[in-house]
C-alpha cells in the first residue's frame, strides 16, 4: 500500500457490509429515478410533438450542420484564445503576489479580488456599452474574449498560487543553495513542478472559459448557443436545436473532463 493510500485510511475509514449494503441500494434508487425522469421527460416530448420528424429532420442536412460546426467552431475559438491568455496572465498574478514587492504583492492582490468579484456579465456590457462612450472599440471576437479572460485570470492565478504554496519549501531552498536567484528559481524549479501538478485543474477550468464564451451573445458573437438560437426559430424547433446545441457542450465537457482525468492518473 502506498503512502497516498495511508493517507486516504487516515482520513476516511472504508465502508463495512451494511455501509456498502446502503451504497448499493442508495445507487439503484438513484438510477431508478433518472430512469423514470429521463422516460418521463421523453413521453412529455413526445405528447407535445416535439419528437416529431418536423422537430428534427433538418439536422440531417449538411447545410444546417456545417451551420452548427461552424458555430462551434467560433465557441472553441473563443475558448482556447481566452486559455492562451488567461493561464500565463494568471501565472504572473500568482507571481506577482508571492513577490517581494509590496507594491507588486498589492497591484496583483487588488486585481485577483477586483476580477474575481465582477460577474462576467457586467463586464461584457462595459466592453458593449461603456468603453466605446469614451472612443474604445474592440472587434466583436475580442468584447467577449477580453472580459472572459480578465475574469478568468483572476481565479487561475488563485489556482496558480495555492499550487506554489503547496510545494515543499525544500525545492526552493534547493535552488537557492545552487546560487540561483529568485526569479531563477521560479522559473527553472518551482514554475515547472507547479505547471505539472495543476495540469489536471487547469484543464478542468477550460470546462469554465467554455461555459463563459455562451454569453457571446451579448455582444453578438456567432458561438454555439447564439447560432442555435437562430436556426431554432427560422425552423420553428427552439427545443430540438438546443437539445443539440447541449448534446455538443457535453460533448466536448465530456473530452476536457477525460483529458483531466487522464492527467491527474499520470501525475498519481
Amino acid at each position: 500500500m502506498t503512502s497516498r493510500d495511508d493517507d486516504i485510511h487516515l482520513l476516511f475509514d472504508p465502508p463495512g457490509p451494511r455501509a456498502r449494503r446502503r451504497i448499493r441500494v442508495a445507487t439503484a434508487v438513484s438510477v431508478l429515478v433518472l430512469t423514470a425522469l429521463l422516460a418521463l421527460a421523453v413521453r412529455q416530448f413526445a405528447s407535445h410533438g416535439q419528437l416529431d420528424h418536423d422537430q428534427w429532420w433538418m439536422f440531417a442536412q449538411w447545410p444546417v450542420l456545417r451551420f452548427l460546426l461552424g458555430s462551434l467552431g467560433h465557441t472553441l475559438l473563443a475558448t482556447a484564445v481566452a486559455a492562451a491568455l488567461a493561464f500565463p496572465l494568471g501565472g504572473l498574478l500568482a507571481l506577482g503576489r508571492l513577490s517581494g514587492s509590496k507594491l507588486v504583492r498589492a497591484l496583483a492582490r487588488t486585481y485577483v479580488e477586483l476580477f474575481r468579484s465582477v460577474p462576467l456579465l457586467l463586464l461584457l456590457y462595459v466592453f458593449l456599452f461603456g468603453l466605446p462612450g469614451v472612443g474604445l472599440t474592440f472587434p466583436v471576437f475580442w468584447q467577449l474574449v477580453i472580459p472572459i479572460v480578465l475574469g478568468n485570470a483572476a481565479v487561475v492565478a488563485e489556482i496558480f498560487r495555492a499550487g506554489i504554496l503547496n510545494l515543499p519549501r525544500g525545492q526552493t531552498e534547493a535552488a537557492y543553495s545552487l546560487g540561483m536567484t529568485h526569479g531563477q528559481a521560479m522559473r527553472h524549479v518551482v514554475v515547472p513542478q507547479v505547471l505539472r501538478a495543476l495540469a489536471p485543474a487547469l484543464v478542468s477550468q477550460l470546462v469554465r472559459l467554455l461555459k463563459d464564451s455562451t454569453l457571446g451573445y451579448v455582444v453578438s458573437y456567432l458561438e454555439l448557443l447564439h447560432q442555435a438560437k437562430v436556426l431554432g426559430e427560422y425552423y420553428h424547433a427552439v427545443l430540438s436545436t438546443y437539445l443539440v446545441a447541449a448534446a455538443a457542450f457535453i460533448a466536448v465537457n465530456a473530452a476536457l473532463s477525460r483529458t483531466a482525468s487522464w492527467l491527474e492518473a499520470r501525475r498519481s
